[in-house]
């Protein structure tokens, strides 16, 4: 199944708003954070499919005229189903000049003989910021499926006028790369990367993670490692035994980057 998600945040009266939407199945895209009144856009991302199946293809575009903020949520873990061939999907994100785009997914859950490579692409103006991550499970774990998918691929691509800033490529095939060795996830389960990179002047990149590894410390069932960017930002590993616990800790570093972002406005 060819699905398609096309979403365009725009800005009027100091207000972020959805200027167009279109989805088709399974998606379903909701408004949430009605309370906040900070101004921002959030939209929950739903779908009806119990998860990504053979031969599915997921195309997401999503764009942010001048000044908007937009935050993303999904709404429950991915599953990637058995597959005799292949899934993919597609992510494409334009940001026009001051804008902030966010998007803090649950973890993804490969089944059995899974295969499935995502892409993104993201075009960041001035002035702008964007987080964004992803978590990969061991499977179904309790199914004695652990790291038994064919292969995962996740790219991601970040510019800014046109010139590569952030080039991150995270593979997992089993087969070819074996998981439990030294410097892959060794005793652990759940991998996940997280993302921050801006256009901004003011950003205190080292002060940032600083204050994340600080944030973490209370985390005894989880590994986390920071490397800041030459320009303003940072990517954050982290390794642990289950993905709720890094799911939550991701979402207190958004929490955190995303109010920091609103007190600079």
């Amino acid at each position: 199944m060819n699905s398609h998600l096309k979403i365009i945040a725009g800005f009027k009266q100091s207000k972020s708003y959805v200027k167009d939407l279109y989805v088709s199945l399974p998606f379903r895209v909701v408004s949430v954070g009605q309370l906040k009144n900070d101004g921002r856009l959030y939209q929950m991302v739903m779908s009806s499919s119990p998860g990504i199946l053979d031969g599915d293809h997921y195309d997401l575009q999503v764009a942010l005229e001048k000044g908007a903020s937009l935050q993303l949520q999904s709404q429950s873990y991915q599953r990637l189903f058995n597959m005799k061939d292949q899934a993919s999907q597609e992510l494409n994100v334009l940001m026009e000049d001051e804008t902030s785009f966010s998007y803090v997914p649950h973890p993804i859950v490969p089944h059995e003989a899974s295969n499935f490579k995502s892409t993104a692409k993201i075009h960041i103006g001035k002035k702008s910021d964007i987080i964004i991550s992803e978590i990969i499970t061991c499977g179904r774990k309790h199914h004695g499926e652990v790291f038994k998918l064919k292969r995962f691929q996740n790219l991601m691509e970040i510019y800014h006028e046109n010139k590569l800033m952030v080039k991150d490529n995270v593979v997992i095939q089993p087969d070819l790369i074996p998981i439990n060795s030294i410097g892959n996830l060794e005793q652990y389960t759940h991998q996940g990367t997280f993302i921050f990179f801006s256009t901004k002047e003011n950003v205190n990149k080292e002060d940032l993670a600083e204050n994340i590894i600080n944030m973490s410390k209370n985390q005894s069932e989880m590994e986390i490692g920071i490397s800041t960017m030459e320009n303003n930002g940072f990517v954050l590993r982290a390794i642990a035994h289950g993905g709720e616990i890094m799911y939550n800790f991701f979402l207190q570093v958004q929490e955190m980057l995303w109010s920091l972002d609103q007190k600079q406005q």
